[in-house]
This record gives C-alpha cells, structure tokens and sequence, in this order.
C-alpha cells in the first residue's frame, strides 16, 4: 500500500494528517525536532499517525507515493530533493487543501492575499465584509487556520479569504484562486529565498493560474507587479487620488470608492469612518473591499463591515487610554518595516518600545520616520546592544525585562502622547510568539489603568 508522508508538525502539518488520516490514507509525520511537543504526540495517536522525530530518513521514501511539506519546511532540504530525484510527487499544504476544495466542485470561492505586510488584516477584514453582507465566509491560511482545516467545516459556496506567505505559494502546482492580490514587497525571508527577485517570483506564484474569469490586484504605486504577473486574470487596481480604472480607490478628500469593471464608480465609506488608523489601513480597506465585492458582498454589506471592523489582535489595536495617553499594542510589528508603518499611523508624539530577538536588519530606516514625533524611545530585549549602536543618540531608555520596560514608558508617557509596542524584532527571546507578547502588554496596559 502507498503512503504519504507530512513533513513539518506545525498546524499546516497537522491539518493534513488529520485529513489524510479520516480519508483511510496511510501516512506518517517526521519533524527534525528531537523532542516533539507532548500535545502534537497525543493528536498523532489519536490519529492514529507514526511520528518519526530529529531527522527525515530516506527509508520513509520507499512506497512513498507523495510528500507533503509545511510552509516551514524548505523545498531544498536533502529529503525533497530525494523524492523528486525518485519522481514523487511534492506538495505543500496549501495545494493539497485546493485539490480536495476543487474536487467538490461545490461553489467554494477563493480570495488569495499576498505580499510582505497587512496580508493578516487584509484577509481578516475581506471576510468581515463578506460575513457583514450576508455571503457565508471565513479567514484562513497563514494568519491562523490551515486551508485544509477550514475546508473541513465549511458549507458549500463560502467564500475563503485565503493569506497566502511565499513559503505556501513556493510548492502550489495547480492552485488556483478567482481573485488575488499583492499588496507590497519588502525586504523579507532572504535568508530562505536568496534575493528579492526569487521572492517577487514566489508571491506573484499567486496569479499564475488565473483565467479570464478571475481578478488580478495590484497597487497602482508599483506598475511591477502586474507587469510581470503570470496568468490571465483582468487587471484591477487599488492606490490613491481620482479613480483611475477597476479596483478601489481615496480621493483627495478621504473617500473610499469602488470601480467596478464597466468603471461605474461607487463611494464606500471616508476613511474616518475605518476603525483601524493609518494609510496601510485605508489600503487594505480598499483591497479588501475589492475581493468581497468580487465574492458577492453588496455595496451595503461593504459600508456596513468597513465602519464595524475593529482590527485584528496585536496590530495596532488601541488597549487603553488614560490621563490623555493612549497605549497601542502592534506585538505584529516584528520587522522594521512593519514598525515604519505603525509609526507612520500615529500623529505623535510616541513613547517607543523596540527590542526582542534581533532579525538582522539595519533600524536606521526608522530615525527619519520619528523626527517630529519622538518622545521617547524604550529600548528591551536581546536587540538593546544593536539599538543602542543604531539609535542611541536619539532620546531613550534602556531596560532589558519586558514588564519593566512597558511600566516605564507608561510612567514616562505625558497627555497627548501615544505609547507604541512596536517592537522591530521578533518575541522569542522573552515569549513564545507574538501574541502572547501582545497579551503581556495588554495585561500591563489594564494594570495601568486600574492604577495598581
């Protein structure tokens, strides 16, 4: 009997085990982790899934007739290159999840979303909108729940608004979604793409199935992507000032429009009226509100879920407000680009948390983006060393523990300032992840605003 084998024990792997496993599919699980965690043991066995920990080795290869990787796991290790030495077939996640979607045939719709930030929010918000219009949908991929998880639940016809990162569109084959959409491109993952052209290659992946029928965004500052995007899909368009073609658009005076492909405009919402700050917000307003109209949401079902939606956690979600200082929590902020749009939402003047696990880019970037705006900045973490080298002549503190660094720049904050947790890194020096880094910052907040 054949078998399939799932690299990577993450929730994408898992999702795929499972499914295999209810389908009768034999299968085994291996992870390069020595020392699996108890939990995932316990859902392997009761999956009744063998799981085969701290190397890969090449006897699973025999039999095999497909290998599925996690987005985690990269195409190049020695164990894929193997298998498709021997003709098996790779797949990731993402692509199996659409080959079981597809074969129901059953009037699912899939709105994919790219790009190196907002990708998480942007998602979130296309499905409120669908939701706030009636149309049945949900958000998945890699903001959260697995494609292959979501499909599992779903009615036929949802709509699946679908993060796509580069390491899932990396291994699609036949992966195809009715509307897509890059949003940006910025230094990211070199260390597993190589240079920012094998990068750009795997996001625009996104369109290269697409037909006629289907829609391709892109943002009109950066003509790039669609210049060089694959596939059939009409070209539509999302940015700022007079509407210039399909897509969406803010005009000069802060109104949100709809264009749809006859280039009948509609105004949505102004952008006053968005519960999430910012212009990166006002974008995925737009993107957003492109994808749910193209998955069926009215133009009220839209202008409903645009002035509902309270953003996702940890980005740039508004915890408290005190005494006139108001505290934000963007734990999402785990590059120095994402933290150049944070500072770019407030108005100012900002108290500053930088620090965590260094990612090894320069934050230099963000001198020019806080002249004006400064107040303080609070350096934290296992980064200080590197802040202070960078950034030190500017206006800070420095306190390595997390809870002290927050209580301080609460303290040191004045009315009309605004406390930002931005941090520029990574969480895994103090946390597990960057939730539970924004939870701590939460909890914080609230002590602060009790006064205990």
């Amino acid at each position: 009997m054949s078998r399939v084998v799932v690299v990577g024990s993450g929730r994408s792997g898992l999702a795929v085990a499972a499914y295999l496993a209810r389908t009768g599919t034999e299968t085994i699980l291996t992870d390069r982790r020595a020392e699996p965690d108890p939990l995932t043991v316990q859902r392997l066995s009761e999956l009744g899934v063998p799981g085969v920990w701290g190397e890969h080795p090449l006897t699973l290869l025999e039999g095999c007739e497909e290998v599925v990787l996690s987005p985690g796991v990269p195409p190049s290790i020695s164990f894929v290159q193997e298998a498709l030495h021997r003709h098996i077939s790779v797949v990731g996640e993402l692509e199996l999840a659409h080959r079981v979607l597809r074969a129901r045939n059953d009037g699912s719709v899939l709105l994919a979303v790219t790009g190196t930030n907002g990708k998480s929010t942007t998602t979130d918000l296309t499905a409120h909108l669908l939701k706030a219009a009636g149309v049945p949908a949900v958000a998945c991929g890699n903001l959260g729940t697995p494609l292959m998880a979501a499909i599992e639940h779903q009615a036929p016809g949802t709509r699946y608004a679908l993060e796509c990162s580069s390491y899932q569109l990396e291994t699609i084959r036949d992966f195809h979604a009715e509307a897509a959409v890059i949003l940006n491109l910025t230094p990211d993952h070199l260390a597993r793409h190589g240079t920012m052209e094998a990068y750009l290659d795997a996001k625009l992946r996104i369109f290269e199935r697409q037909t006629s029928q289907d829609l391709r965004l892109t943002p009109q500052a950066d003509p790039t992507f669609d210049a060089f995007a694959p596939g059939h899909g009409q070209p539509f368009r999302f940015g700022w000032g007079t509407p210039k073609g399909p897509g969406a658009w803010c005009d000069s005076d802060g109104l949100l429009w709809l264009v749809d492909a006859e280039h009948r405009a509609e105004p949505l919402v102004h952008r006053k009226d968005l519960r999430i700050p910012g212009d990166h917000n006002v974008e995925n307003a737009l993107v957003a509100s492109v994808l749910a109209s193209h998955g069926g949401a009215g133009i009220d079902g839209l202008r409903a879920g645009l002035r509902s939606y309270p953003g996702l956690a940890h980005r740039m979600v508004l915890c408290g407000e005190k005494d006139g200082v108001k505290a934000y929590n963007d734990s999402k902020g785990t590059n120095v680009d994402a933290t150049m749009t944070a500072i770019k939402a407030l108005p100012g003047p900002l108290v500053l948390l930088l620090g965590g696990q260094d990612k090894g880019t320069p934050y230099e970037p963000l001198r020019r983006l806080l002249e004006g705006k400064l107040r303080r900045l609070v350096f934290l973490g296992e980064a200080i060393p590197k802040l202070e080298d960078e950034l030190g002549d500017l206006p800070h503190t420095t306190i390595e523990p997390f809870d002290e660094a927050v209580r301080e720049a609460l303290r040191i904050a004045e009315a009309g300032d605004q406390v930002l947790l931005s941090p520029a890194c990574a969480s895994f020096d103090q946390f597990n992840n960057f939730e539970e880094r924004g939870d701590r910052f939460e909890a914080l907040v609230r002590e602060w605003l009790s006064g205990t």
